[in-house]
């Protein structure tokens, strides 16, 4: 059993799933997109492996990237800012003779040479969709003890509505993966992959460059599906809170569900705490006059008017006079004087004007994009 979490390197790929919320990935990437009111969403993963003990995570960009390593900086906050492993972001080769990744296998094939240098035993690769609190001792340790190849972990839920054409569901027998389908569209609960692997390191090497020699671009699909009678293939059931973002509509609704205590408590509990980058705001000022009931309303805020049901990010500001009501506001919107917003979701630095009034519904929520002004 292992006993240290040190055998064990982070990979993790910020851009997988860009394409799912392309209105909020035009200037950042899936990882980097705000989430709860003052984090990111690689802030999750990111801290399940610094609080598991993993010291040494490369990150491996595509494209779109200056935000998140704005975000990351050094990665002092997730103790990730060392001489030796640390936090590594791996941008993609500017030559002439490689082309941009498309699956996991290109992008990894990316990192080979940096992976034979490594000395952990074990790599465990994810992405930056899911919003979740886990320490991989336990996915280690499940690993190590069935002597598996590779080891998945899957969560027992339907199949979200903007992953229908973007998932991978697992049959499982004692344990081992017997079947992997891609793209399921069954109803009802399914095993569904969270896309979150362990692998032996050395192992993973042999894998890709085997895969990149023979032209195969997909990890899961051409290298695991294929090969699960010759692979021992594990699957590890996780159990604990998730928030997928799978659409435009899963994030307004993710954000939205945290304003459940309990779900809150579920993602955020004290024994592995989430850390985000620190930008040391002020404390979210409430005027006199202000009302504000059942919401999330994070640092360096002002509020002068009415919030009900909402999720307010950094610096938002709602003047004297102003509704707002079941809405998520991304960082610096201000919604001016007299405005009534209802069922709105709003990207960063956006402007609603004096006595506008802005209405969606809670099955299509209104989008404003960054930096307009309304």
């Amino acid at each position: 059993m292992v006993k240290s979490n040190n055998d064990a390197l982070g990979i993790i790929f910020p851009n997988a799933h860009d394409t799912l919320v392309p209105e909020l990935v035009t200037t950042r990437t899936m990882a980097s997109v705000p989430f709860a009111g003052r984090y990111r969403m690689i802030d999750f993963v990111l801290s399940s492996m610094a609080n598991s003990g993993i010291s040494n995570v490369s990150i491996v960009v595509k494209q779109n990237y200056h935000s998140l390593m704005d975000h990351l900086g050094t990665g002092r906050e997730w103790d990730l800012s060392r001489k030796r492993g640390g936090l590594n972001l791996v941008p993609p080769y500017a030559e002439a003779n490689v082309k941009m990744y498309r699956g996991r296998v290109e992008a990894l094939a990316t990192v080979v040479e940096y992976l034979k240098a490594q000395k952990e035993e074990y790599v465990i690769m994810s992405d930056s969709n899911i919003a979740f609190n886990f320490n991989f001792r336990e996915l280690i340790e499940a690993h190590v003890s069935s002597n598996a190849d590779v080891t998945v972990m899957y969560v027992k839920r339907p199949i979200p509505e903007g992953l229908k054409d973007d998932n991978f569901t697992l049959k499982v027998k004692d344990g081992r993966v017997v079947e992997l389908l891609t793209n399921d569209y069954r109803p009802g609960v399914q095993n569904l992959s969270m896309n979150i692997y362990i692998i032996q390191r050395e192992s993973l090497i042999t894998m890709i460059q085997d895969a990149s020699i023979r032209g195969i671009a997909y990890f899961e699909r051409d290298i695991l599906g294929r090969n699960l009678e010759l692979l021992n293939v594990q699957a590890f059931e996780y159990t604990g809170y998730t928030a997928w973002i799978s659409d435009r509509k899963s994030f307004f609704n993710e954000n939205m569900r945290l304003l459940d205590v309990d779900n809150l408590d579920a993602l955020f509990n004290g024994k592995l705490p989430v850390y985000t980058k620190v930008h040391d705001n002020a404390p979210t000022r409430y005027a006199m006059d202000s009302h504000v009931k059942n919401s999330m309303v994070a640092d360096g805020c002002l509020i002068e008017g009415e919030v009900e049901n909402c999720v307010l990010f950094r610096g938002v500001k709602v003047r004297k006079g102003a509704k707002v009501k079941n809405c998520v506001l991304m960082q610096n919107t201000v919604v001016e004087a007299g405005a009534q917003v209802e069922y709105v979701m709003t990207d960063k630095n956006v402007k609603i004007t004096t006595d506008k009034k802005i209405s969606g519904t809670d099955t299509f929520p209104v989008y404003v994009a960054k930096g307009h002004t309304v």
